[in-house]
Order: C-alpha cells, then structure tokens, then sequence
C-alpha cells in the first residue's frame, strides 16, 4: 500500500485537533474530537481513524503535546532524585534570589524534587574545567541505590562546572546507567553544557522529572498507533517550533514543554509567508487560555530561556508565547469594587461553560458569545454535544452580571465580551507596542475554537493593519505539525574576550555540533529538501551580565568580522555602543535545520465556490455595538476567492464560528484565508 498521508496531531485540555494531508491527491481533511482525560492517545488513535481509516497509508504522524507542559503546572511529574556536588543540594531552591511576590514580603516555592532526594557526593570541577577531585564510581553507585529505595522513577546527575569540563559528571552517569532499572537518568551536561549553574539544574531536573511520564505517554501512543497498522515514522514538535523523532523526545521530554503552542505558530508563519503577510500577531484562543506570539519579517521570537511556572525555569530554545487567562471557558465575575473581571479562572472543558449542562453555573465568555447570537446553539464545534443551553447561560449571565450592574442581559453578556477583548489587546499590546513594534505594520492571526469570533476587536481596539482568518482556525496547531521543520540546537560555553579569541577552536566547535546535528537528522530516517545551518555566539560587553545574540559567518571567524557583527546587533537593540569597552564571547549556538517539505496552502482553497448570496444557511439575530441587527449567516468553506462580506455578519464551519464586526469587510483570498479590514 503506498503511502501518502502525513498526519498533524494537536492533543489540547478540550479537543483533539486532526490535520490530514494526502500527498498524493494534495486534499486536506480535518475534524476536532474530544480529548480522552486519562488517557490522550485513545482519542488521537479514534481521530486519525475518522479521517484516514486504513493506517499502513500513513507515511508520518506529527504530534504536538501538552503531556509534559500539563505534568509541570500540575506537579504531576516522576518520583526524581539527584546527584550533585557535595554542598550543592539546594541550588534549585536557591535560585536567582528571586520571589514568587515580587512586591510581597512573604512567599513560599517548593522544588519539583524533594530535598531528601537530593544528595551529594566528593568531587570538585573548578570553572577553569581542572578536575581538582575526582569523582568515586562506588559512591556515586551508592547514592542512586538509596534514591532507588527511596522511591525514585528518575535521576539528574549534576555537578559543579560541569559545563567546563564534564569528564566527572560523565562517570557518574556511566555508574548510574550501571545499576538504574530504566533508561531515565539526565545528565545535565548533554542536556544544557552551558555556564549559569542554577539555569542547567533547573533544566536537567525537570528534564529528568518528565521523563517517566512523557515516555510513558508515548509508548503507550507509539503501541497504539503500531497496533492500528501504523508502521511509518513519528515526529514530536518541540518548543523551539522543530520537531525531533519520537526517541529523541522519550530523552528530552523538557524540549516539548510548549510543543502544541509553538506548533501554531509554525502554521501561522506559513500561511501568513503563502499570503503575502510577513508580519503577523498570532492570537490563539483555547478553552483556558489566549497565547500571543510575534512573527516579524518572516521570523518567529525566540526566547534563550522560559519560565513554565515559578522557579521552574527552563534553559532551551523557546518560541516567546505570552499567555494570559482569556479563553473561551474564562469566567466573568464581579469583583468587591463591583468591577467586571473574565479570567483567569476558567471552567475549561469539564464542567465547561454553563451552556454545556455539566454543572457549572457561572457565566464564560463562550456563554456571552452564545447569548449574543455569535455561536450556533444547533452546531456546537467538536461533536461533544448536540446542542448548547442558550437559556440557562443567559440565566447565569442575568444572576452573576447583569442583575449586580443593573443591566439587561444582552448589554451585560456584551461586556464581558468587552472586557475579554480588553485582556486581549492589552497581550498584544505587550509583545508589540511595549517593544518598539507598531501593530499596524501586523496583520493578526486569530485560531483555535475561539480566536476568529474576536478578531474585529483586535483591529479596532489594538489597530492592526488587517486579520487574516486561515481555512481551517480551529486546526492551525495541527497544520502546524504538518509543515514544521526538524530542528537540533547544540550550545556550548566559550567564556573568552573577544580579543584573544581563537578563531581555530571557534571552528572546530562548529565543525563537532555540526556534526552532532547533522547525526541527530540521519537517526529521524526523515527526507528533508535541504539543510540549513545557523550560528550564532552569545556575547557582552566585559562587566555585563546579559547576552546579546550575534549570528555570524561560519566562513569569516575572525576577531574583527565577529566585533563587526557584535556592534550591529548590540547597537540595533539598545541604540549604542560602550565604546572602549571589550566584548566577551560566552557561548556559542549552531542549529541545524532539516527543511520538511511543505504543500501548496491553495490545495485547501475552494474549488469552485459559490457567491456570499448563494451561502447564506440563515439571517440571525445577532447584538453588536450596543443594538440587534438582523444578520447573514454564511457556509464559510462554501465562499468562492474573491467573495467580500460585510460586517455584521458570521460565518460558520464546523471547527469554528466568525464574527465580522460592524464596519468590518471581508474578502477570501487565492488560499481559502478571510482577509478582515475596516471598510
């Protein structure tokens, strides 16, 4: 049987999102399912057989997760120890002598992994990589058999400047490997060889913490998935919007911590780039939560370092996501000052929103949505239910909103609307304007179930150029599994001026994480268009404590073509130079890119298509800018290029529901996207 379909899987806390591409035909299918609690892969195994029934036709399943983002928040990760330096234990409690209250006196953080399962041994690396003491196999042997009577499912092995030298923190690992029942031992020098002790703790615990779950997690999907008649490969995405053979993330399952939400902005990268759109604000809008993110000329933010929670800082490449407590299952209520609030506690998918009948009873933003005519009762997204409550959400809205404000219904279910725009703009506000970025020069890119219903707010209240709504908004995350490349990031510390710099070693460390990267790509057994190489060295200025990212030319390594390419990128973030000042080169960075190949997004555009007056299903009811208006209702995947709506107006397909807002237009463009502007 040939095989011709590659497979983009985004697991949320609702549902399970399912992007199938047939190479061979170029047709694209989808469908949102639940997600099964307890157990994600039953319902990614039931959802990919919807759309593709016979599984040996599956060339590649991409999988983007939040099996390990969800094990950190919960604290639901494996029973781990540690082995460290002897006076050592307490780093990850320690910190940066940073709070949880950055204005509080008070404030308690607890690590992941307990103090009684952190011990030392003897040895000692000093930060010149010379072993002052060497490390005892023996005690080390020791210390893992008493973490393992102690309970232990993982271990992180941790020592002192390791970065500089790692011999010692290698032979500990090589006798714990020796006599640990399972392959979850970290080693904090392959997964971060970097300098900043606290950061490399911080990563490999949690690296080793999610180990036994993320691994357990995707055994069990690979099984279920091989048993099905699956027998291709599988791609996990990671944070840094790559993705890395499912062996590779049983290894480092702390990559994946933002795995589906990065996966989204891949997509959004994409279909902006086919639409002729460079700049973009992605606005992804779940159950829970609204996730922000910049891309800028083509590329996506990247962040050296992200902090999941509290104290749980995770030093690896990350796409900068601003999330904030704005989701459809966000909560409106009445706050001591009698202030209306949304957020951020939400009633996520189980109870939901009052309108699903499973017991909650406080109003949601998807409940006001409902009220206000913008979501069909008839057709709710994901096939959970077959109809949602309008009266018993416009009763919730009536007891806990509009009665307290002394408004009616409609008024009261559009100002939570109002208010949750308002948290919306002020996410967006953050990454753009408080950065030096004006919004107009973006067009947004609303997804998920809930994203396009808000997108007239994004235009009028933030002031971006236009909205471009993809074909299918409620699988953006999923598309985005479809076309994400694979990615290897290698980092290793230099800590040398600038001025005495050998460019010799410089080289041959490039020449060595080439090599590592371009091994890691071979291993994934996945045909690439090409491969693409960046490096870059994290540098300051003598006395600084923050890096500046340089990208350099591997072919010019001089000391003067590296301070040439220090001063531009130094000066194009703070605007000017410490002249007299020497720079510092702390780290270096290659990336190796395996370039997937990507399909034509016009295949998902419509064939044919029919004129907006012969797609309209029915005129609604719908409340806008403080009034009722009779409005359209059009099939949106049956509107042909070039078809133009005008707001009020909505626009329906089963992952999603649009809203165009009153003094809005929209026009479907060469790709199948909904192009929105100000008429």
């Amino acid at each position: 049987m040939t095989k011709t379909f590659i497979i983009g899987v985004d697991v949320g806390g609702t549902f399970t999102d399912i992007f199938a591409l047939d190479e061979a035909a170029g047709s694209v299918t989808i469908t949102k399912i639940p997600s099964t609690r307890g157990d994600q892969s039953k319902g990614f195994v039931e959802g990919i057989g919807r759309l593709v029934p016979d599984f040996s036709t599956i060339r590649t399943v991409v999988h983007g997760t939040t099996v390990g983002t969800n094990a950190l928040l919960e604290r639901k990760g494996g029973h781990t120890g540690i082995i460290t330096t002897q006076g050592f234990r307490d780093v990850l409690e320690m910190r940066r002598r940073d709070r949880p209250k950055t204005w509080g006196l008070d404030g308690t953080f607890t690590p992941v992994i307990d103090r009684a399962d952190r011990l030392e041994v003897t040895e000692r690396t000093l930060a010149s990589g010379e072993i002052l003491e060497h490390v005892d196999p023996e005690a080390v042997k020791s210390a893992a058999r008493q973490l393992l009577d102690q309970g232990c499912e993982a271990v992180c092995v941790f020592f002192m400047n390791g970065y500089a030298n790692g011999e010692n923190e290698r032979i500990a690992v090589e006798a714990v490997r020796s006599i640990w029942p399972s392959e979850h031992v970290t080693s904090a020098v392959e997964i971060l060889p970097e300098i900043r002790e606290f950061e490399r703790a911080s990563t490999a615990s949690l690296n080793a913490y999610l180990q036994p779950v993320v691994t357990h997690y995707l055994d069990r999907l690979e099984k279920s998935l091989r048993a099905s008649g699956f027998d291709g490969e599988i791609l996990i995405v990671q944070s840094n919007g790559g993705v890395m053979a499912i062996e590779q993330a049983k290894a480092l399952p702390v990559k994946t911590a933002l795995s589906g939400p990065a996966a989204g902005v891949m997509a959004a990268r994409h279909i902006g780039e086919t639409a002729g759109f460079k700049n973009i604000i992605t606005c992804d809008m779940g159950g829970t939560s609204f996730d922000v993110s910049m891309i800028a000329d083509g590329r996506s933010a990247l962040a050296a370092q992200t902090a999941i929670d509290f104290g749980m800082v995770i030093r690896s490449p990350m796409i900068e996501i601003t999330t904030i407590g704005a989701g459809g299952g966000s909560i409106a209520w009445i706050d001591r000052g009698g202030m209306l609030c949304v957020g951020p506690e939400s009633a996520g998918s189980n109870p939901g929103p009052v309108c699903y009948g499973l017991g909650n009873t406080r109003p949601t933003v998807t409940d006001a949505n409902l009220v206000l005519g913008r979501i069909n009762a008839a057709k709710p997204i994901g096939g959970k239910l077959d109809r949602l409550d309008v009266e018993a959400a416009r009763a919730a809205i009536q007891e806990h909103v509009a009665g307290p404000l002394g408004m009616d219904v409609l008024a009261a279910a559009e100002a939570i609307i109002r208010v949750a725009n308002a948290r919306m703009a002020g996410a967006i506000r953050l990454v753009s304007i408080e950065r030096g970025l004006d919004p107009n020069d973006f067009a947004a890119m609303p997804f998920g179930g809930g994203g396009a219903l808000h997108t007239g707010a994004l235009i009028q209240e933030v002031g971006v150029a236009k909205s471009l709504v993809p074909r299918y908004p409620g699988v953006v995350s999923a598309l985005g599994c479809v076309v994400a490349d694979m990615r290897h990031d290698n980092v290793r510390t230099i800590n040398q001026p600038l001025a005495t710099l050998d460019p010799a070693l410089i080289g041959a460390e490039i020449a060595r994480m080439d090599g590592l990267g371009r091994a890691a790509l071979t291993r994934a057994n996945v045909a690439f268009e090409a491969v693409e190489r960046l490096v870059e060295l994290d540098m300051l200025y003598v006395g600084q404590t923050h890096t500046v990212p340089v990208a350099i030319d591997a072919d010019d390594l001089s000391v003067a073509a590296i301070q040439a390419r220090f001063d531009d990128s130094y000066r194009a973030i703070f605007g000017r130079l410490l002249e007299g000042v020497p720079a510092r080169v702390m780290n270096l960075r290659v990336t190796l890119i395996g370039r997937r190949p990507k399909f034509d997004l016009r295949a998902l555009a419509p064939a044919g298509g029919k004129a907006p007056e012969d797609c309209v299903l029915e005129m609604r009811d719908l409340y806008a800018d403080g009034q009722l208006h009779k409005a359209p209702v059009y099939d949106r995947l049956a509107l042909a290029v070039g078809a133009r709506v005008t707001g009020p107006c909505l626009l329906e397909q089963p992952d999603t529901t649009i809203f165009v807002d009153p003094g809005l237009t929209g026009v479907v463009d060469a790709c199948g996207n909904l192009v929105i502007e100000r008429i």
